[in-house]
């Protein structure tokens, strides 16, 4: 196999389809319009916007039964290099569903097949085959049952310190990542402010919370996505703010991957950090423009990049 510049692993991959109705109602059959198959998970999505972006990516991924097929000819469809570890239980699928009327989105999220030992060490071996190879190991997403809650630290030590660890999950399981040691991690505002153990959305707390995370755990970098609100670019020395962008969703799904994959596109680039966290924005942005689980694309996020400005807070220092 030939190098790449970038690993993704999807510990709970999914099948999302993607659908609308005219009007959400309880107890009444609603007629759906025609189904939209993509193939999901975080670190999936994320190697689909580096894919798009030019940048070299392999998915890792576990799957099974029929369900799992089709993922795999998706990812295939979105000529995303993939290494995927065969299951015993089928792959599960999660359900989006716009309501044309009142706009909103309506996500069902399923919790996973369960996966055994010998899947879940497959996975990590699979991450020290190629790590080596690569700039970035980006693990993202939630952990299905069967996993241990330690799984995103033994990600960071699978990788051995050859390529810089992303984190994209919550709870617990971003907590075990942390005290192995990572490169970046992307949280939005809730999920930090659960890490950080604060409730404020006051930007002096943020960055109060955000030095006193680099204080206990090794972090090189905190990406912090607000959705309107922006986004803060966080090191032990640099703090960056940069502006939301004004755009009414079609649809919220993938924006946390399309930030953390056309943000990790850039770093790739030329390790610019303003740059990293204007296209972060844009394609957090672009993805709202895409309905269902399409996320973003390209042209969108080129397009939407001009308009974000990043500035440096001053007097920040970790």
């Amino acid at each position: 196999m030939p190098p790449v510049q970038i690993v993704t692993l999807t510990i709970n991959p999914a099948v999302d389809i993607s659908t609308s109705v005219r009007k959400m109602m309880p107890f009444t059959k609603m007629r759906c319009a025609e189904a939209q198959r993509d193939p999901g998970g975080g670190g999936i999505n994320v190697a689909r916007v580096l894919t798009r972006l030019d940048i070299d990516a392999i998915a890792i991924y576990p799957a099974g039964g029929a369900t799992g097929q089709t993922l795999a000819r998706l990812v295939e469809r979105e000529s995303v290099r993939s290494i995927v570890i065969p299951t015993a239980n089928d792959t599960r699928e999660d359900i989006t569903v716009f309501d044309e009327t009142t706009r909103e989105q309506f996500r069902l999220v399923f919790p996973g097949a369960s996966l055994s030992e010998f899947e879940w060490q497959q996975c990590l071996d699979a991450v020290t085959r190629i790590s080596s190879e690569a700039a970035f190991v980006i693990a993202s997403g939630s952990l299905p049952p069967g996993i241990p809650v330690d799984f995103y630290g033994r990600v960071v030590r699978a990788s051995k310190g050859a390529a810089k660890v992303i984190v994209d999950t919550t709870g617990i399981s971003l907590k075990a990542a942390l005290d192995a040691g990572v490169y970046l991690i992307k949280p939005n505002l809730h999920e930090f402010q659960d890490l950080a153990g604060i409730s404020t959305e006051d930007e002096p707390a943020l960055l109060e919370a955000g030095r006193s995370l680099f204080a206990r755990h090794r972090i090189e970098m905190i990406a912090l996505s607000m959705g309107s609100q922006g986004a803060l670019l966080l090191t032990r020395d640099i703090a960056l703010r940069a502006n939301g962008l004004p755009i009414e969703p079609v649809s919220v799904s993938g924006a946390g991957d399309s930030f953390l994959g056309a943000m990790v596109s850039s770093l790739a680039h030329d390790g610019d950090l303003e740059a990293a966290l204007r296209y972060g924005v844009a394609g957090g942005s672009a993805a709202l423009l895409s309905p269902g689980t399409g996320l973003c694309v390209r042209e969108d996020i080129h397009r939407l990049a001009s308009s974000v400005e990043v500035t440096a807070i001053v007097g920040y220092h970790a």
